[in-house]
């Protein structure tokens, strides 16, 4: 199989059963289908399994996907459906420090001296702490624009949640954020 086939050439190739063109979306798409599911699972060790299980769920729905549409929304939607539906099922509170897999990926400065770098680290730390006080609703919508930097039409796929809705929820929660970070300055 040829590594610089086109998404649209290894779906179809896919579609008729060829695993390793599968292989190769899974490849392409498998870090920012992580990074999904540790927003809304809270928990890297169950990201892992959210996400297998979503590439699992998408090889045997393959078929029914309309390749008019871009791929990778529709797979982040399966995704982060079966995040809630972990969540839901699992019934218990996930831990608020598990979401370094996010932060470290989502958090990287140059740094240009050590006072620089860690006043940079602080001030990362505390915009993650507001986003991470923030309603679910609000912080899920937070995460996968800024710090996935999916677009509005991405993050609604992947929420299965109107466009205008990213729009309204994102901007109530830059002003909850703003409101946050107000406070803990003042």
């Amino acid at each position: 199989m040829d590594i610089h086939l086109t998404e649209e050439a290894l779906i179809a190739a896919a579609r008729d059963g060829d695993t390793s063109s599968f292989g190769e979306l899974v490849r392409r798409h498998q870090a920012v289908a992580f990074r999904v599911a540790v927003v809304i699972t809270r928990s890297p060790v169950e990201a892992h399994d959210v996400a297998q299980e979503a590439f699992v769920k998408a090889w045997l729905a393959i078929d029914r996907f309309d390749q008019t549409l871009p791929f990778r929304p529709w797979l982040l939607r399966i995704v982060a459906n079966e995040a809630r539906n972990r969540n839901r099922s699992s019934g218990r509170r996930i831990h608020r420090e598990n979401l370094a897999g996010v932060r470290d990926t989502a958090l990287v400065y140059g740094q240009s001296s050590a006072e620089t770098a860690v006043m940079r680290n602080a001030e990362s730390a505390r915009v993650v702490a507001a986003v991470d006080a923030l309603p679910e609703q609000f912080r899920q919508v937070v995460y996968l624009r800024y710090f996935l930097e999916l677009d509005e039409a991405e993050t609604a796929e992947a929420l299965s949640i109107p466009r205008g809705t990213v729009k309204s929820r994102t901007s109530r929660a830059r002003a909850l954020l703003a409101e946050q970070l107000e406070v803990n300055d003042g």
